[in-house]
């Protein structure tokens, strides 16, 4: 018997790969603009480090490219 739910299951796991890579990018340029105003109460990381905002947006905008990419593939 064949998988039926392959290309179904594959089309999701793009979905929410890209979702939680744009979350993730999201948060982390929160956190980069605001520990830049100085605003140290509403940061979602807690301003630990400039360059590990920048490293983790990078990486969370491969993988969101990465995911959609893979998404465009599949169609």
């Amino acid at each position: 018997m064949h998988a039926l739910r392959g290309w179904f299951m594959e089309k999701w796991l793009c979905w929410a790969s890209a979702g939680i890579a744009g979350l993730f990018l999201f948060l982390f340029v929160l956190d980069f603009i605001l520990s830049l105003a100085d605003v140290k109460s509403f940061l979602p990381f807690g301003g630990l480090s400039l360059f590990v905002d920048v490293v983790c947006a990078l990486a969370a905008g491969l993988l969101l490219y990465l995911s959609l990419d893979a998404m465009r593939d599949l169609r």
